[in-house]
């Protein structure tokens, strides 16, 4: 196991020269996933991570995902898709390369109300490659502009995304929001507290700002300022919380 991660870094380190080493990614993976898994046991209190999309592909560099995990980040939030028709460029290589280097995954998609939900579920749950495997995390809806929805009609698309990512995934999706966002957008319901919280909030408080009725959140997105080895530039830095259980576990470990 040690000697097949040491092969994998070195050969991601000349991803950008040599195309052909991404290719080969996904049939090592499958190799290298297990003994990876033995190693990455962690408990909530440990478990921190970024999340990413295409803006921290500076000047289209790779992100090193084995020197985020020797950071100490075990899990990352990745984005999949926005609205009907943006699929993250580097979403691919970036779910391969961070499964490799035993780095849980979560998935989100950029909602855009002012368009229909079920194809945008859809779509988001079609570009995942699966959530059920191995260091999978549930599906994240990143909910943070109401496309001119009042709050009624955006609490309806809200149900009707989420019931449609369920039904495609087989796992109960997380929310993430903003607090300000939740309570004028979506009124501050109270109607999706059956759903994980993942919470925005750099106000530098102890704990988060929760709306919406919600007893505890599940991720906090601490700052978006933060610095990871092996990302360029700021990232968003998050935590869990222990709301779900052992992470280990939450993620399919």
């Amino acid at each position: 196991m040690i000697a097949t991660g040491i092969t994998l870094e070195a050969m991601y380190r000349r991803t950008k020269a040599r195309p052909s080493v991404r290719r080969t990614l996904g049939s090592l993976f499958a190799l290298t996933t297990v003994g990876i898994l033995s190693a990455t046991g962690v408990s909530a209190a440990d478990s921190t991570g970024p999340d990413v999309s295409s803006w921290q592909h500076v000047d289209g560099r790779f992100i090193n995902w084995f020197a985020v995990r020797a950071a100490g980040h075990n899990f990352a939030m990745l984005k999949a898709t926005e609205g009907l028709s943006y699929v993250n460029p580097y979403f691919v290589p970036d779910s391969l390369l961070m499964r490799a280097a035993g780095v849980a995954r979560g998935t989100y998609h950029f909602a855009r109300p002012n368009l229909p939900p079920e194809p945008q579920a859809t779509l988001y749950a079609t570009v995942a490659l699966g959530q059920n495997g191995p260091l999978d995390l549930p599906p994240v809806l990143d909910l943070e502009t109401s496309g001119g929805l009042p709050p009624a009609a955006l609490i309806d698309w809200t149900h009707r995304y989420l019931n449609t990512v369920q039904s495609l995934t087989g796992r109960v999706p997380i929310i993430y929001t903003y607090p300000r966002f939740w309570r004028t957008a979506m009124a501050d319901t109270n109607q999706f507290t059956q759903y994980p919280l993942w919470i925005a909030d750099y106000s530098g408080k102890p704990a988060p700002d929760v709306p919406g009725g919600w007893p505890t959140w599940t991720f906090w997105q601490k700052t978006d300022s933060g610095i990871v080895p092996g990302i360029a530039g700021n990232t968003d830095i998050n935590v869990y919380s222990g709301a779900q259980g052992d992470f280990g576990r939450y993620a399919q470990m």
